[in-house]
C-alpha cells in the first residue's frame, strides 16, 4: 500500500461492530450502561423504570390490561355498575381481585355510594372480611384492589345441595363473628345474601361487596335507603320509610340460615309484591329435619318487630352453635404503611417486622414511605404493604377455621369430616 493514501484493505471476517456508525456504537453502549444499571436496581426502581420507558409495560397499562402495579387478567365476577377482574400484583406475585367501576356512569347517588363503601372498607379489619388493599383512580375508572377468595360464593354451593347441620354451624359462625366485627365498628351492610358470602380456597368465610353498606355514628341511628336484596329485606324496608340498621342485617342473617340448612328460602313468592305480603305476613315453615336447636335460632332472628330478634351475643351463646370453637382473630394492626416509620423500636409485632423487611428487600425504604404519607388507600405503597401484612397474618393462622369441640352425631356421615374435605374438591377451589 503506497504511503500516504487513506485505502484500508480488510482481510479475513469483518466483526460487526466494525462496521457500524458511530451513533449506533453509542446506542450499543448506552443499553448495555442500561442493561448494567438495571442489575443494581431495586424491584421497585426496576417496576417504575418499565412503567416510564419498557413498550410492552407502557402498553399494557395503555389498554388496561396492566393498572398500576397490578398486571390483569380474566372476569371473575360482575354486578349493576361494576366488573370484578383477577389481578396478580407485580411485586408481590399475590392473587388479588379488581373492581373495576366506570366513572362515567356514577351519577351522585352513586358516587355517594362508592365513598361509603371505601369508607367501610377501611374501617374493617377482620379475618372473615374482604380486604380493601388499594384504590386506584384513572381519569375514567375507578379501581378498589380487593383479597382474592377463590373458592367460589354460598349461593352457589347450596344450589349445589343443602348444607349439613355441621357445616352449616361453621359457615354461620364465621358469618357471624363477621357482622358482629362491622356492627362493633358502625358499620351496617346492608346487602348480606349467600352471593356476597365467598369462600377462599382454604374453605375461610368472607363477607364481601359493601357497595350498600354505610356507617352510622351510633347503631340506634335512622337510616331510610331500602337497599338490598328483596328475599333478603326486613319486613321495616316494606313497611317504614325508616329503620334502624343493625336488626336489618341480623334478619338477613336469619334468611341465610333457614337456606344454609334447607336448601330453599323462607319466603318466596313470583314477584316482588307477593314477595313482599309474604315478608310482611311472616309465615314460613321449617323443615322437620332441621335440628331443634337450629329451629329456635331461626325464630328467634326473624322475628317482625326488630328490636325482638336476636342480638348478635345472643346468637353467639345460643344451644345450636354451643359446640363450636370460635377462632380468635388476632389483635388488628395498622393498615397505614407510615407507622412502620412513627412507631418506636420494639413497638412493632412479629408481622409488622417481617413485613418492614419484605419491603426494604422491594425496595421501599422507610425514607420512601415517610414521604408518601397523607395518601392512605390511594398509594401503590400502601397497597404493597396491606398485602404483605395481610400475607404474614395468615401464616400465624389468623384466619383459622371455628372446629365443633362437641360430639356431631350424624346417622348418615361424619359431617365435620365432610366439611374438611371439602376443601379439597371443586366445590371450594378455584381453578388457578
Amino acid at each position: 500500500m503506497p504511503v500516504g493514501t487513506n485505502q484500508v484493505v480488510l482481510t479475513g471476517p469483518v466483526p460487526r461492530h466494525s462496521l457500524m456508525t458511530l451513533s449506533e456504537s453509542e446506542c450499543v453502549q448506552d443499553e448495555e450502561e442500561e442493561g448494567g444499571m438495571k442489575k443494581h436496581l431495586t424491584p421497585l426502581e426496576r417496576l417504575s423504570m418499565n412503567m416510564c420507558h419498557d413498550q410492552k409495560t407502557v402498553k399494557e397499562l395503555l389498554v388496561g390490561s396492566r393498572v398500576g402495579f397490578y398486571l390483569v387478567r380474566g372476569q371473575i365476577g360482575y354486578g349493576s355498575f361494576s366488573k370484578v377482574k383477577l389481578a396478580f400484583h407485580a411485586l408481590t406475585k399475590d392473587k388479588v381481585a379488581i373492581k373495576v367501576l366506570d366513572k362515567t356512569r356514577l351519577d351522585a347517588q352513586s358516587q355517594r355510594m362508592l365513598s361509603r363503601e371505601i369508607s367501610s372498607m377501611e374501617a374493617l379489619q377482620h379475618p372473615n372480611v374482604v380486604r380493601l388493599y388499594e384504590v386506584v383512580e384513572t381519569p375514567s375508572r375507578m379501581y378498589l384492589v380487593l383479597e382474592y377468595a377463590g373458592g367460589g360464593d354460598l349461593h352457589t354451593r347450596i344450589t349445589e345441595g343443602k348444607l349439613s347441620d355441621a357445616v352449616s354451624k361453621i359457615v354461620f359462625a364465621q358469618i357471624l363473628s363477621a357482622i358482629k366485627h362491622l356492627h362493633d365498628n358502625n358499620v351496617i351492610h346492608r346487602d348480606l345474601k349467600a352471593e356476597n358470602v365467598l369462600f377462599t380456597c382454604d374453605a375461610c368465610i368472607k363477607v364481601a361487596d359493601f357497595g350498600f353498606s354505610t356507617r352510622v355514628k351510633n347503631r340506634s341511628d335512622i337510616l331510610d335507603t331500602f337497599c338490598g336484596s328483596p328475599p333478603y329485606a326486613a319486613p321495616e324496608l316494606f313497611r317504614d320509610d325508616n329503620y334502624v340498621g343493625p336488626p336489618v342485617d341480623i334478619w338477613a342473617m336469619g334468611v341465610l340460615l333457614f337456606f344454609m340448612v334447607t336448601g330453599t328460602m323462607p319466603f318466596r313468592a313470583d314477584t316482588i309484591n307477593k314477595l313482599r305480603c309474604c315478608i310482611l305476613e311472616g309465615t314460613y315453615s321449617i323443615p322437620t329435619w332441621v335440628s331443634a336447636q337450629c329451629q329456635r335460632l331461626i325464630r328467634g332472628i326473624l322475628r317482625q318487630e326488630p328490636a325482638e330478634r336476636c342480638a348478635l351475643d345472643q346468637m353467639l351463646g345460643c344451644e345450636w352453635l354451643l359446640p363450636v370453637e370460635m377462632s380468635r382473630p388476632h389483635p388488628p394492626l395498622q393498615l397505614n404503611p407510615i407507622y412502620l416509620v412513627e412507631a418506636d423500636p420494639g413497638d412493632l409485632s412479629e408481622e409488622e417486622e417481617e413485613v418492614k423487611g419484605h419491603l426494604e428487600e422491594l425496595g421501599i425504604t422507610m425514607d420512601r414511605i415517610d414521604n408518601n404519607q397523607g395518601k392512605g388507600s390511594r398509594s401503590a405503597i400502601t397497597g404493597v404493604y396491606r398485602i404483605l401484612l395481610h400475607r404474614a397474618q395468615r401464616s400465624r393462622g389468623a384466619e383459622s377455621l371455628p372446629i365443633i369441640c362437641g360430639v356431631v352425631k350424624d346417622p348418615k356421615k361424619d359431617s365435620l369430616r365432610t366439611y374438611r374435605g371439602l376443601r379439597h374438591t371443586s366445590k371450594f377451589c378455584a381453578i388457578a
